[in-house]
């Protein structure tokens, strides 16, 4: 759903699939550089900015010159629908494991809250696809502050016993360019 917004009731339909199926965990991927879709209270600008990208990539990443679609690709799940979602999953037998990514594949993160990456931005949620080097600075009381209070309210809305937080993909260039990081790991 990150990357590619689906309704609620796509959703829905998806976890009928796997109940059929028997297939009892769904790893529901709510967060990437091209969107933000759970609803954060404590941060309405990820709803705002960060669940909305202006275009999309058609075609393969590879493809030269790459073509994009000029369509805003825009949508996010509301605490409630989540809910909602979760319940409809236990019905079936269903766990959800929710990722949200971090300290990388967070862009549209970033493009809602600036400060929280190493240069302060400007930040722009990703049209493309790939592994981008601006990440959550690592180090910034306000990175920590503002992953434990997002990681808070997605544990109180998921009932189950995972939470992923991703962790691959982080280049560290930016890391690697930001004295703050640098004097950071030096001290520690």
């Amino acid at each position: 759903s990150a990357r590619h917004f689906q309704s609620v009731e796509e959703i829905k339909r998806l976890l009928d699939a796997m109940a059929q199926l028997k297939l009892d965990t769904f790893h529901w991927h709510l967060t990437d550089d091209q969107g933000w879709r759970i609803e954060i209270k404590k941060y309405p600008e990820l709803q705002t900015v960060a669940a909305c990208r202006q275009e999309t990539l058609v075609g393969h990443y590879s493809d030269t010159p790459q073509r994009f679609d000029a369509t805003p690709h825009c949508g996010f799940y509301t605490q409630e629908e989540i809910k909602e979602v979760i319940e409809y999953a236990r019905r079936r037998f269903v766990t959800i494991i929710p990722e949200i990514e971090m300290p990388g594949h967070a862009l549209a993160a970033l493009a809602a809250y600036p400060d929280l990456g190493c240069t302060g931005g400007p930040y722009a949620v990703a049209t493309s696809w790939g592994v981008y080097e601006d990440v959550f600075c690592a180090g910034n009381d306000k990175t920590f502050e503002f992953l434990d209070n997002v990681l808070s309210e997605v544990c109180a809305l998921f009932p189950g016993p995972y939470i992923h937080i991703g962790g691959d993909e982080c280049p560290k260039t930016a890391w690697q360019q930001s004295e703050f990081c640098q004097q950071l790991m030096k001290k520690e």
